[in-house]
């Protein structure tokens, strides 16, 4: 028995004052009953005392004094938890349709479409969709998603505006406009004035039961308003789905894949629905039975291609047979068992596509095939699941993934990434963006104005000024020192207000899966994400950009903490189980540092930690032969060029050094373009072909764009910062005794 006077000193500090406290009863400890502080009293304490022969030092004391506040802090959170979990304990008891029908009704209560400016960033949330709004090049379009603490879940309907010239958000709210929702797609049309959108799920708070939606709407951006698209039959549209993905081609809109959750198992689609923008009808394509197809999946990418659309990935969860052996036996089976087993798709293909016969019927829908296309050379290896990607410039940008290593006793070990790829649609091959430090600028150009309007208004001068040269028979060389009679636009330099100087890192952001990214004005924005470490999620909170064209570092637009997770009585009493042991069993230099670990977010994965290993001296034949598995099955990452007889750039060329450089030529390949399709040039002005000539350069620049980067690479490895052609100069210094 403990002294009165101790227990009294320790009863009277007990924070939870509780009437079945050991120690405010003044009762010996047993572990029947208890609250936090006292068991931690009881393991610091009166072991202590136990013990006064061998008295500990100052600094295990003090240890023990930090993990006994620890223990009780632990005790103070699980009680939060405790009430959270009472707060929300009848969140499966609610009726989805009542509480959509209270959505319903809760957003008829505006009156028309307002738009707020808000204070900061919207809510973390994940399962949203962003998207570069195709109306104006300044802005960026974020709907929908649902963020899950742990508990409970929470679903979102609010649309916001970001502007990036402005670095400010707005909220919008709408009379008429989708319920809240995840996992729905959306995309934009050839017709950059809508926005179209299908499908999605909601929950209840628990995730315990599920409602995916079937509707289909359209966004006008410019104005804010949403319309609900109603199909003229039940069997004419598309069925409930998340998870699938959208894209566009000409008048149509391509929807593929997606999954449907039950509570009694998962359905994953592999069903191909085409809209017709402009009669307003669904067409389901009917392919023959043998033609070869993709299989069911979600998470997949689709992106759009000059003849259709181009699908690569997935994800989905398949049956297989698994052995069930018998408890104490080694030979003897009970048999098989179907089991579900996640599958991560890396195969890709080619939807071709052709429009309906001139006099066609508007109900004619037009003719669609699958082409399996060979996998593409360089593809991010292992295979990887949540690597989103969005499309630029004819190629793909891929960011992030998941991949699944090993099912091991305490669950699966996972691996995450945060790299970055481009996979060039038209060659069919991967290769990977690294980030670089800027280089230095021999002189201040006009691209160096802030914002995005300062850097189109310095495209325009150099346009003008081009014009201008050809209009008075003066050389290209001469156009930069000509005086042009223009005026920017007044006022347009007092509607933006000075952006706040961001914060740039040399590393792309934290690894994770599901980030949604868009491309606007040639520069990447990953939003959010999801990370998991052990049983829990972790929803980033976070917006970064990355300037594709000089790769010159991770803009931070902003970055928020993550949010506690609320943890699952499982996971209480595992980890008090767990703690117990531990006290018993390990000392306390373990203990701390198990503690730590804890704490830290990121943990190295398996693969992490090997390619450290072989990258030591002693283990360099190891790290041979395991980079050697890699080269059976895919082609070296070097970049090779493509002559296609075109003009091509040279390294550390950007896209007006290059278009200035070959003018003539590509204004003769679009001459000869134009003749082929019927087409004469006279007809046009010299404004006009400049302009498509620039489009022409642009597009073989942005082509190029990885080999290019391979080639600046090396030459900086190198100390090369130029590459010139002695050949084109025009001070006639092309031999040697003339340079001497």
């Amino acid at each position: 028995m403990m002294s009165s006077r101790s227990v009294t000193r320790l009863g009277e500090a007990c924070r939870y004052k509780d009437a079945h406290c050991i120690l405010c009863l003044l009762v010996e400890p047993r572990r029947d009953t208890f609250c936090p502080a006292a068991w931690s009293w009881e393991k610091t304490v009166g072991r202590t005392m136990a013990k006064d022969k061998k008295k500990p030092s100052e600094s295990k004391k003090a240890k023990k004094a930090e993990k006994a506040a620890k223990q009780a802090s632990k005790g103070e959170k699980k009680a939060k938890t405790k009430a959270a979990r009472l707060d929300g304990s009848d969140g499966e008891d609610v009726d989805l349709d009542e509480v959509l029908e209270a959505y319903r009704r809760q957003q008829e209560q505006f009156h028309k479409v307002t738009e707020t400016i808000c204070d900061g960033p919207p809510r973390p949330r994940a399962a949203s969709t962003l998207l570069a709004a195709p109306h104006d090049s300044n802005s960026l379009l974020l709907f929908g998603g649902e963020y899950f603490n742990g508990s409970l879940a929470n679903f979102f309907n609010d649309l916001h505006i970001y502007n990036i010239a402005r670095d400010e958000w707005r909220s919008v709210s709408s009379p008429n406009a989708p319920l809240p929702r995840s996992g729905h797609a959306w995309t934009r049309a050839s017709n950059p004035s809508f926005v179209y959108l299908f499908g999605g799920e909601f929950s209840s708070p628990k995730q315990g039961t599920f409602h995916h939606y079937s509707d289909f709407w359209r966004l006008e951006p410019a104005t804010r308003e949403w319309t609900k698209i109603e199909s003229r039959a039940r069997d004419k549209s598309p069925p409930a789905r998340s998870g699938h993905r959208m894209t566009y081609w000409k008048q149509y809109i391509i929807l593929f894949g997606g999954f449907q959750d039950t509570s009694n198992q998962t359905k994953y689609l592999a069903d191909l629905w085409i809209f017709d923008t402009v009669h307003y009808l669904w067409h389901c394509a009917v392919l023959p039975p043998a033609q070869l197809k993709p299989d069911a999946r979600s998470s997949f990418t689709l992106l759009p291609c000059e003849q259709g659309a181009v699908l690569y990935g997935g994800y989905s969860r398949v049956k297989a047979n698994v052995t069930i052996k018998k408890k104490g036996s080694k030979t003897q089976s009970s048999g098989n068992k179907n089991v579900l087993v996640p599958r991560v798709h890396d195969d890709c293909f080619f939807l071709r596509m052709a429009l309906p016969p001139v006099g066609a019927s508007p109900e004619t829908p037009p003719t669609v095939r699958w082409e399996r296309r060979k996998k593409p050379a360089n593809a991010p290896n292992p295979s990887r699941a949540g690597a989103t990607m969005t499309w630029h410039k004819g190629r793909g940008i891929m960011f992030g993934g998941v991949h699944d290593v090993e099912q091991s006793e305490e669950g699966m070990d996972s691996e995450f990434f945060n790299q970055l790829f481009a996979w060039n649609i038209e060659r069919n091959r991967f290769m990977p963006l690294s980030l670089r430090k800027p280089r230095q600028q021999k002189k201040a150009v006009t691209e160096q104005r802030l914002g995005r309007r300062g850097r189109a208004q310095a495209n325009e001068e150099e346009l003008l000024r081009q014009l201008a040269a050809l209009e008075t028979g003066a050389s290209l060389d001469d156009a930069d020192d000509m005086e042009l009679d223009w005026r920017p636009e007044q006022g347009a330099a007092e509607d933006e207000k000075p952006v706040r100087e961001m914060p740039v890192s040399m590393e792309p952001p934290h690894m994770r899966f599901n980030a949604q990214l868009a491309v606007q004005d040639d520069v990447l924005y990953i939003y959010g994400g999801t990370f998991e470490k052990g049983d829990r999620e972790f929803t980033f909170d976070d917006l970064f950009a990355i300037d594709l064209s000089k790769l010159d570092g991770c803009k931070e637009v902003f970055s928020r903490p993550v949010e506690d997770w609320v943890e699952s009585e499982d996971e209480d009493e595992d980890e008090d189980s767990e703690g117990d042991e531990g006290d018993d069993e390990e000392d306390d230099e373990e203990d701390d540092q198990t503690d730590d670990e804890g704490e830290a977010m990121h943990t190295p994965s398996k693969r992490k930690k090997h390619e450290r290993e072989v990258s030591s001296p002693d283990t360099a034949s190891e790290a041979s032969s395991w980079s050697a598995t890699r080269e059976d099955e895919e082609t070296e990452t070097t970049a090779t060029s493509v002559d296609d007889g075109l003009p091509h750039p040279r390294p550390f060329e950007s896209r007006r050094e290059f278009f200035a450089r070959t003018s003539a030529e590509w204004q003769e390949v679009l001459m000869t373009s134009l003749r082929w399709k019927g087409t004469q040039p006279e007809t046009m002005s010299i404004k006009e072909i400049k302009t498509k000539a620039f489009e022409l350069s642009e597009e073989k620049w942005w082509d190029c764009r990885e080999e290019m980067t391979a080639l600046e690479e090396e030459h900086d490895a190198a100390g090369i910062q130029e590459v010139v052609s002695l050949s084109e100069r025009g001070d006639g210094s092309t031999g040697g005794a003339k340079r001497r």
